[in-house]
């Protein structure tokens, strides 16, 4: 009974005072290394807002100046020792990378270590003491309101992690555990934790199902059930975020919010690593997006509406890591700025950019429906007001001559005069973005001849759009003269998607 009073009691004081967002984490174990000014353009035009840095370094620290980019600066673990045992040490490390770098850079956020409990277990003695050196030079610095403090953490502290309410952390750091959540507590900072669903999946000896790993939808059946909450889980993710939750419960703190200080998903792997693939990698990433922004799902299935605002793992690939294949692959983009994948953010709002790659193209889909893909490309030689003359007969484009080849010529030219805008490339769901050139002979997509689109990171009016307007295209395809007939194509392409 003691135990379900908990259960009911649990959280009632975590607040939820500010909206969720996605950051990225930005390593630096690369063979080249971007420069500074480089990387916060790539920064900009991917109008990401929040980066979390591993160190304090003077030239990303002045780059970001003026850019209203909220950083999360960080205490390395190698400078931890030193400045958890001098006062001194800390004061003057803040003046150096804080004080004379704010607030012309917009410094929110330092993590004092990362994953110091299981990295360097020797130096978790002293952690709680550095975190409350920095804070009080930045109390010094009248700064302590602006810029919070806390230590990033793995998700393997916490044992019995499902259900989550039996969750609890490993007893031997509860000595560390207890201070530092206290502090937390008193300086209204956040618990941080750095959560790998690719890891709990690869571990689980297939009790996990990729699709739950990966925020894919799952039927009711499929859920995960806590026993004793009778709560469903949908995902790893907010299970791990509740289990964290219930460990802090069980040590009696319970207002406490949590932030995700790294997630990701390797883009290739080792040949026992056979999930870590750019599919499963560009879905684990986009679904976390949409995951954490959704203004409809903010927060987990115990803890709704309180915002769970995560820092992707990673900006680039770090070539020059050691360990597995995997851990030179978890970035977003290579050392140009070319993204290894295209993330699929339909939906997303106002939060990420990933379209900078130039060569992306928009594909009819292997396998679709050869009537919806009829019916889309109608709409986009139509409504959509693609120029579809290259399709007739005897022109660059018409071999070969079937509805899939046909479409996507006209997906593809659509995707680029929406400036491949997030949701352009979708029609209803037969279409989808390719880094594969489609190019044959002498019909050359856009994206070939140099004709690449602005960046945008609103929605463009997709295929799906039924208020998309235009005058239509006056050509034949397959036999149907569109200026004739268009109105009645319309309502065909309404009827499918309605």
């Amino acid at each position: 009974m003691a135990l379900f009073l908990l259960f009911l009691l649990a959280f009632s004081a975590v607040s939820a005072d500010e909206d969720a967002f996605i950051g990225v984490n930005i390593g630096t174990d690369l063979s080249d290394m971007p420069h500074p000014t480089q990387v916060v353009a790539l920064l900009k035009t991917q109008q990401l807002q929040h980066v979390r840095l591993y160190n304090a370094d003077r030239g990303m620290l002045l780059a970001l100046a003026n850019t209203g980019i909220r950083v999360a600066i960080s205490v390395p673990n190698e400078q931890l020792l030193g400045i958890g045992q001098s006062n001194s040490t800390a004061a003057n490390w803040v003046a150096q990378n804080v004080v004379a770098h704010y607030p012309a850079t917009n410094i929110t956020t330092i993590c004092v270590g990362s994953d110091v409990l299981t990295a360097l277990p020797n130096a978790a003695r002293i952690l709680v003491t550095a975190l409350k050196f920095i804070h009080s030079a930045l109390v010094a610095s009248n700064l302590d309101r602006q810029i919070k403090v806390s230590t990033p953490l793995s998700s393997s502290i916490i044992l019995d992690s499902f259900p989550p309410s039996q969750a609890f952390f490993n007893h031997s750091w509860n000595p560390v555990l207890v201070p530092l959540l206290s502090f937390l507590q008193s300086s209204g900072s956040y618990f941080m934790l750095n959560l790998y669903p690719y890891y709990d999946y690869m571990n689980s000896n297939g009790v996990i199902p990729l699709d739950y790993a990966l925020f894919e939808p799952l039927p009711a059946n499929k859920e995960a059930v806590d026993a004793n909450t009778l709560v469903h889980y949908s995902n790893v993710f907010d299970a791990m975020i509740d289990a964290a939750y219930f460990a802090m419960s069980f040590l009696n703190f319970t207002n406490i919010p949590v932030m995700v200080t790294e997630s990701g998903w390797p883009s290739k792997g080792d040949s026992n690593e056979p999930d870590a693939t750019l599919e499963n990698a560009n879905t684990y990433n986009s679904n976390l997006i949409r995951h954490v922004l959704d203004p409809n799902k903010t927060g987990t299935p115990k803890h709704p509406g309180i915002a769970v605002s995560t820092y992707i793992y990673e900006l680039y690939n770090e070539d020059t890591k050691s360990g597995p294949l995997s851990e030179k692959n978890w970035g977003l983009f290579n050392d140009n700025g070319v993204p290894i994948y295209t993330l699929q953010l339909k939906g997303s709002g106002q939060a990420f950019a990933n379209d900078t790659a130039n060569q992306t193209f928009c594909s009819a889909k292997e396998g679709a429906d050869s009537k919806m893909l009829q019916a889309a490309l109608d709409w986009a030689c139509g409504p959509g007001k693609v120029d579809c003359a290259p399709l007739l007969q005897g022109q660059s484009c018409y071999e070969p001559d079937n509805v899939a080849a046909h479409a996507t010529y006209a997906f593809d030219t659509y995707y680029h005069l929406m400036g491949r805008a997030p949701g352009s490339c979708d029609f209803n769901g037969v279409a989808a973005i390719t880094t594969t050139d489609p190019s044959h002979g002498s019909c050359m997509f856009v994206s070939s001849i140099g004709n690449n689109g602005t960046f945008l990171n609103s929605t463009a009016s997709s295929a799906t759009d039924s208020k998309a307007s235009g005058s239509p295209a006056r050509v034949t395809y397959a036999g149907t003269f569109f200026g004739g007939i268009i109105f009645m194509k319309v309502l065909v392409w309404l009827a499918v998607i309605l």
